[in-house]
């Protein structure tokens, strides 16, 4: 009886050590998924981080604008790419980009997440990045197990993509729907004027990206004065009302600084956007003013859009203008004050990140303007 009972206790020993050695495999074995699913998160971050960073570098909204290049664009985005992929670390070390882990291209429609990212046409600029960030042997080291190499498993290689994008052609524009305005600045710019800026600009003025500053010299970017010396229409002098017929002094000081409402647009049916013939018809109100001066000051240094009209017809309040595309601009100087000809508000064409922006592919109706940086996939 005696050896029975010792034999019993001997086997409940067994098979306590047996369970407790399984315990603690599995213990093990949890602490290294737990750790793997952890560094995975840290790739997809890294990742993320990487594509987002790199596709903002594209739109360039300090640089100058018209004279950016498919190659300049992706030699600044590769590297930014690689920046923020080091800044974020993964399992405490900061991963290297390898040469084809950053693919810079472009995306038809980048609101299908199903879009191809191809290379960029000729005639266009690039508006996607798709970024790798990888942890192999070959590169940054693969994913070493802590616990699993008492059963043989050493290692494992992972890695985690991201692709960030923007879109650049718009139909017109709705209320954000993070309840922000729109900033237009409503006043008009005849296309003649706009097409010949290039040629027959001045560049008077610099706008300095670092401190967000306007001074006297030049900058490489052509300059045009936005207050009208002739419209072609009497008593109008180049404003339109994006809102109600009857904007006052106090309405567009207000939409000059804090943009187009959502109340603004409700009388326009809720957005402005280009018909089927790529026209918008928007209604003239008496013209830029002095009441005006200390808002447009206010805004100097500023991105902005602006309508470009092709025709008006009609004075003063009744006149009818014929918007046919939505610029992005800075105002760089503001006189108001004197006589009619010393009258200026000079501009100068920039990029614009612009929100409620309504997508159209293939869309010539705005430039220059572009949507925010998002993760499409």
């Amino acid at each position: 009886m005696k050896r029975s009972n010792s034999r019993r206790k001997g086997n409940v020993l067994v098979m306590t050590a047996l369970l407790m050695t399984v315990l603690i495999a599995f213990l093990a074995f949890a602490i290294d998924v737990g750790y793997v699913y952890a560094v995975r998160a840290e790739l997809q971050r890294s990742a993320d981080a990487a594509a987002i960073a790199a596709a903002w570098e594209l739109i360039d909204k300090d640089g100058k604008a018209g004279t950016q290049t498919t190659t300049g664009l992706t030699t600044t985005a590769t590297g930014k790419a690689s920046q923020f992929a080091a800044l974020n670390k993964v399992g405490n070390d900061a991963p290297a980009l390898a040469g084809d882990d950053v693919l810079v291209g472009y995306m038809a429609n980048p609101s299908n997440p199903s879009s191809a990212l191809a290379s960029t046409p000729n005639g266009l600029l690039p508006n996607a990045v798709r970024v790798k960030v990888q942890r192999t042997s070959a590169q940054n080291g693969s994913v070493p197990f802590f616990f699993a190499k008492a059963i043989g498993f050493d290692e494992t290689a992972m890695d985690a993509e991201a692709t960030a994008a923007f879109i650049s052609s718009f139909s017109g524009f709705q209320a954000p729907a993070d309840g922000s305005n729109l900033n237009i600045l409503p006043f008009a710019l005849d296309e003649d004027t706009w097409n010949c800026l290039s040629n027959d600009g001045t560049d008077s003025w610099c706008y300095n990206s670092e401190s967000k500053t306007v001074t006297a010299g030049c900058d490489g970017v052509k300059e045009v004065n936005l207050f009208p010396q002739g419209t072609g229409s009497p008593g109008n002098r180049g404003t339109v009302d994006i809102g109600s017929s009857n904007n006052s002094t106090a309405d567009i000081a207000r939409q000059i600084v804090s943009g187009i409402s959502a109340a603004d647009l409700a009388y326009l049916g809720g957005s402005i956007q280009f018909n089927a013939d790529g026209v918008l018809h928007l209604n003239g109100d008496t013209g830029i003013s002095a009441g005006v001066k200390d808002e447009l000051t206010s805004i100097i240094g500023k991105p902005r859009l602006i309508p470009i009209f092709r025709s008006v017809v009609g004075p003063g309040n009744n006149a009818d203008y014929t918007i046919v595309k939505f610029v992005g601009v800075r105002v760089l100087d503001v006189t108001l004050t004197g006589s009619m000809s010393s009258k200026r508000v000079t501009i100068q064409p920039c990029n614009v990140v612009a929100k409620g922006g309504i997508y159209h592919e293939g869309a010539a109706t705005t430039q220059y303007v572009y949507s925010p940086v998002w993760l499409v996939r």
